[in-house]
């Protein structure tokens, strides 16, 4: 099975490259689709860079948000698993390999990765709302997650694919945990390695984005099923 890596990405001209070189470097991505969400830096640029068949970069005009980017970059997916991956380097892509190995053995066909125990993590409010977001989960939908914002999420594409999305921003985390669960796919999660950054360095959620994301989960548990 092959692997397509899906990396939305809004002004990280500093990362962008280097994040990319880890992504060819864990020898898993057979296909790097990168969506340059609107940019006002120099992304574009450094994006242009690149070259070769495995890669598919998308240039949208105006920003509208990770999840508008990842439902772009979903339509120009052409493997048979999908690998979330934020443009930050917050999140390592030598963990492919334990991401996908659940999926290509046949065990599952969603993986979420969690940072539990780890030594390093984000500032208080980021780790409250983390908790807040798990458990409010696993209340209203009857799952075990342990970390359900986690950016790490992967899929078997035709799974992803037949999952109707809307979100416009970081809902997009409650918004395919909803779905998924309602649509009967058990997940399975395996721990990963963390690199947090703060807002200084970057780090582009608000706590305005977890009020979202609380109200997304009560919205698809409730109001709407599509």
């Amino acid at each position: 099975m092959k692997t397509s890596i899906l990396v939305p990405v809004y002004n990280e001209a500093a990362t962008i490259l280097q994040l990319i070189e880890k992504v060819e470097a864990s020898g898993l991505a057979d296909e790097i689709i990168v969506i340059n969400d609107g940019s006002t830096d120099k992304t574009a640029e450094n994006l242009s860079t690149l070259k070769g068949e495995k890669y598919k970069i998308i240039n949208l005009s105006k920003n509208g948000g990770k999840g508008i980017a990842l439902r772009e970059g979903l339509k120009h997916v052409s493997n048979e698993i999908v690998i979330i991956q934020d443009a930050d380097m917050e999140y390592d892509p030598n963990d492919y390999a334990a991401l996908i190995e659940p999926i290509k053995s046949g065990r599952t066909a969603v993986v979420y990765g969690h940072r539990l125990g780890l030594d390093k993590v984000s500032f208080n409010g980021f780790v409250f709302g983390r908790w807040l977001l798990t458990f409010l989960t696993n209340v209203l939908y009857k799952v075990e997650l342990l970390d359900e914002p986690c950016g790490y999420k992967v899929f078997k594409t035709d799974v992803i694919k037949k999952i109707p999305l809307i979100c416009r921003r970081f809902e997009f985390c409650p918004e395919i945990t909803a779905k998924v669960v309602r649509s009967g796919y058990l997940i399975h999660q395996v721990p990963i390695n963390y690199y947090p950054r703060t807002i200084h360095e970057g780090k582009k959620i608000r706590y305005r984005d977890g009020l979202i994301a609380v109200i997304t989960l009560f919205r698809f548990r409730f109001w709407k099923a599509g």
